[in-house]
């Protein structure tokens, strides 16, 4: 039995926080209940295509049912208010106030159906002073702290090439609604559950947190290395780039040997982290010594041989492609309306050996509304 297999969800939300979230969850077995205003959700109108699918949109609405109501007509909203009767959760990502003033609040919903768990996703929050503000992405990644440390040394702040802050805030959002679940399970009563980007992005800064609450120092953009520890980071070898991770004393040493260094150990300039941190330029030195004279393939090998996480760069299709994600199953092929079957990126956790997958790929707009009416015991008026 998959572990939410009893689980169903509305999903009123669009774009990717709230439908990655859902998403999860339907990998998990929940039933969830996508409802789409007549036009589709936006992201079923952005590129890349393949046979006019959205692959965005694919991605991120595995394993759902499709019902395509008009908000505005009074017929449609009281469908989806009955239809939230009848759920566990429900997820909305629409600006704060906005949900409310349709007449599918937290409020109106859980007066009707106290066990539901009703879970808000936005930009800042339904609550404080920047609560209306646009809630994109790149808007919460500049103001989050993340983009001011990082990029390269002496340069600009830059953004991340994944919208990170909304794929953040839809796990956290999953993760607070199975924790509402455990406690509806005890309780009896549902939850409403507020989770912003902001917050949620802010939340990871664990690096630059460490920094400012307890050093009183802003985090500095350092490039492809750790602001803290050192030799982590990129290196520069005969075709490229390894990328050396040593944070221990022990494994210091084994790479003072390895690179024919052996001194440096005893080097009281490197006798810890935050001093070979102090002094990085000339601990990079003496590994570049080294390993420009080899190739990143001899170079990671040499490492790995030695015990020291070590790795090449890989680009994404290295990354999907090679025997070890093939092995833990990283790309599904699900069954699709319109492609025959869609390529798709489940869910991570194995459970008992598992991974659990949805078992389809995106639905077509508005293709299971007499299906799920008919579940439900519901009928749309004429």
């Amino acid at each position: 039995m998959s572990p939410l297999q009893t689980i169903r969800v509305l999903d009123l939300s669009r774009v990717l926080a709230g439908p990655y979230c859902t998403a999860l969850m339907a990998d998990l077995g929940a039933e969830i209940i996508k409802l789409e205003p007549p036009q589709g959700d936006d992201y079923r109108h952005i590129g890349p295509f393949r046979d006019g699918e959205s692959a965005l949109f694919t991605l991120n609405n595995r394993g759902k049912k499709s019902l395509s109501l008009d908000l505005k007509d009074p017929g449609d909203l009281a469908l989806a208010q009955a239809i939230a009767a009848r759920v566990d959760v429900v997820v909305e990502n629409f600006r704060p106030g906005v949900a409310a003033r349709l007449g599918l609040g937290a409020e109106t919903l859980r007066a009707a159906n106290p066990r539901l768990i009703y879970c808000s996703i936005s930009g800042f929050g339904q609550q404080g002073p920047f609560r209306d503000l646009p809630a994109y992405d790149l808007v919460v990644q500049a103001m989050s702290g993340l983009m001011a440390a990082t990029g390269e040394e002496g340069g600009a702040p830059l953004k991340t090439g994944e919208s990170v802050a909304d794929l953040i805030a839809g796990l956290f959002a999953s993760w607070s609604i199975m924790a509402a679940l455990v406690q509806r399970d005890r309780t009896g009563q549902g939850a409403t559950l507020d989770v912003a980007m902001y917050d949620a992005l802010f939340s990871m800064l664990t690096t630059s947190h460490a920094l400012h609450l307890y050093a009183g120092q802003l985090p500095q953009r350092v490039g492809n290395r750790h602001p803290l520890s050192t030799p982590f980071g990129c290196f520069a070898t005969r075709d490229g780039q390894v990328v050396i991770a040593v944070l221990s004393g022990r494994q210091f040493s084994a790479l003072a040997d390895l690179i024919g260094a052996p001194g440096a150990a005893s080097d009281p300039r490197f006798a810890s982290d935050e001093t070979r941190t102090a002094h990085e330029p000339e601990v990079r030195a003496l590994i570049e010594t080294w390993s420009r004279s080899l190739t990143t393939e001899q170079a990671v090998a040499a490492l790995s041989g030695a015990g020291l996480p070590a790795a090449p760069i890989w680009d994404i299709a290295q990354a999907a492609e090679n025997d070890h994600a093939a092995a833990r199953g990283l790309v599904s092929h699900l069954p699709h309306p319109v492609l025959g079957t869609a390529p798709t990126v489940g869910q991570p956790v194995r459970f008992d050996g598992a991974k659990p997958i949805a078992p389809a790929s995106a639905p077509a707009l508005g293709g299971d509304l007499e299906a799920v009416l008919k579940e439900l015991g519901l009928e749309r008026s004429a």
